[in-house]
Formats: C-alpha cells, sequence, structure tokens
C-alpha cells in the first residue's frame, strides 16, 4: 500500500471532503478525489460513502483507519530518526486551546520553546470548543476537562484559580460590593450560556446567576469588558497581571479552582518530536501559571 495514497485518506477522513483535504495537503480537489479511487481500486472496497454533506467513511474505511494512523505514527517516527536530533525539537505541532490559555499563557511559554528549537514551527488554534483529535485538527490539545473516551493520553498540566473581578473605574461607580449578597445588584458579566461549550466553564452557576446580562463566548472578551467597566465577571487569576486596572473582588468569599489538562493522540507516545515538545510545554505551563498567579496575589 502506497504511504502517499495513504496519506491522502486520512486527509479525506478528517476533512470529510475533497476540498478540504486538498487544502490541506496543497492538492487540488480533482487530484484528491483520483487518488481515492486509485486506492479503493488497489484494496478492492469502498472507503468512503459519497454525499451532497461530504465523504463519510464506510465500515471498510473505518477499519483502515487504524491501520493508517499507525503508518502516520512510523513515518513520524522515521523522520525523526533520520533528522538525527536525539535533544532538539524541529517540525511542526499544533496545539488546540481554550482562548484564556491560548492568550494569557502560551505565548510565553511558546516563545521560550521555539527561542531553545530554531527549527520548530508551533501552530496555536485558540477556539472555544471541543477540538477533534481524531481528525488531526491538532497534534495536542489543552482541555479543562478529561476526555471520558477515545485513543488518547491525557495528562493534568496544573490546577489554576478564578475569582470575581471588576475595573476601579467600575468599582468607583458602582453600589457597593461588600459581600455576594451585593451582587444582584451589579451587572455581571460571563458566557453566553447555550455557548458553554464544557461543564468545568460553568462558572457563575454557583453564584445563582443563569443569564449574565453581559456575555461572551471568549474569556479575552469577557476580560476586556470587565476591563471596560460594563460590569463584574469571573476571570482566571494568571490573567489579571495582563490588566492592570482590574482587580479581584470577595477574594476570600469566591474562589474556584479548575485544572488544565494536555490531550495527545496515543499514538504520539511514540513519536519522540511530540513527546519531547509535551514534556516542554508542561513544564512552562506549569511555571508560568504559578508565577502570574503569584503576581495577581500580591498586586
Amino acid at each position: 500500500m502506497d504511504w502517499d495514497d495513504v496519506r491522502i485518506f486520512l486527509a479525506v477522513a478528517r476533512g470529510e471532503s475533497l476540498s478540504r483535504a486538498g487544502r490541506v495537503l496543497k492538492l487540488d480537489a480533482a487530484t484528491v478525489g483520483r487518488r481515492i479511487a486509485r486506492l479503493e481500486d488497489s484494496v478492492g472496497a469502498r472507503l468512503f460513502t459519497r454525499s451532497p454533506q461530504g465523504y463519510v467513511l464506510t465500515d471498510e474505511g473505518g477499519r483502515l483507519v487504524t491501520h493508517a494512523q499507525a503508518m502516520e505514527t512510523e513515518m513520524e517516527r522515521a523522520r525523526d530518526a533520520l533528522s538525527g536530533q536525539t535533544e532538539g525539537i524541529s517540525g511542526q505541532v499544533r496545539i488546540g486551546a481554550p482562548d484564556g490559555a491560548a492568550n494569557y499563557l502560551l505565548p510565553q511559554v511558546v516563545a521560550e520553546i521555539v527561542a531553545q528549537n530554531p527549527a520548530l514551527e508551533v501552530q496555536i488554534v485558540a477556539l472555544p470548543r471541543v477540538f477533534s483529535l481524531t481528525r488531526r485538527e491538532a497534534d495536542m490539545v489543552i482541555a479543562v476537562s478529561k476526555p471520558e473516551q477515545g485513543r488518547v493520553i491525557a495528562q493534568k498540566i496544573t490546577d489554576y484559580r478564578l475569582h470575581l473581578a471588576a475595573s476601579a473605574a467600575y468599582l468607583s461607580a458602582a453600589p457597593a460590593l461588600d459581600s455576594l449578597a451585593d451582587l444582584p445588584r451589579h451587572r455581571v458579566i460571563g458566557y453566553i450560556p447555550d455557548m458553554i461549550f464544557d461543564r468545568e466553564l460553568d462558572y457563575l452557576s454557583d453564584l445563582g446567576v443563569e443569564h449574565p446580562p453581559v456575555a461572551s463566548n471568549s474569556v479575552s472578551v469577557q476580560l476586556n469588558l470587565i476591563r471596560q467597566g460594563a460590569g463584574v465577571g469571573v476571570v482566571h487569576d494568571f490573567a489579571l497581571p495582563a490588566v492592570p486596572a482590574v482587580r479581584r473582588v470577595l477574594a476570600p468569599q469566591f474562589s474556584l479552582t479548575r485544572a488544565f489538562h494536555l490531550i495527545r493522540h496515543a499514538d504520539d507516545r511514540r513519536v519522540p518530536r511530540i513527546e519531547r515538545f509535551a514534556a516542554a510545554l508542561v513544564a512552562g505551563l506549569r511555571r508560568e501559571v504559578a508565577r502570574l498567579e503569584h503576581a495577581a496575589e500580591h498586586a
């Protein structure tokens, strides 16, 4: 079985369309279609069901995916071996992350890693949603919940803390906020309820706030709303040093602890490049969360 055909097969399986696969592979859709037809002829089975909605794996295609992913892992290992690198990291790594981690933690950590590994290319995909590792939307994902199924490696990175926060300008003009009992007199900023993609992000339910009057699906937008004096919201402690005009409120009365986890493909355990990058990423994130939380605590 030709590896190049298998590579194209995996791209179609993940993108569920010839055009999306073509964009990833830098091939036109017609070429991708011909290569899939050639592979189907060589294995003697229909691998995809074609429909107006896209390309969906057949049972035979689903069985081939497992073997194709194993081939992909072996090719990654071979490239690592041939590169001659035993310590440094090269090649491309794509990280999926919620926008809080992507905006306030990853830039510093990734900057340090790439400075030490000039041949490394890192892509950060910052989207407030769950990423699919099966479709290779990312090589690894930072998540706030461990996956409940799938062939993945889940490693706890670190705990992090969140508190209510508001800008000095808002607090100077708003009613007193001396206890949680005062909170109903204030505008609360939070997630759009039907766009909360992980139960761990439902920060306001413990406060009895079901529909915040000012809301966004983005942590960064929420923090900027708070910075602009739009109201009070729950903020990651590690983000507070980036917004000096915003400070924690009611810290003794309300505090949340969550955790970041690094999620990877199970097969990538055998790819030295990915292993080395994951180790550097986890160590860097732990240091950065500790540093920024200490700064927020003593601001």
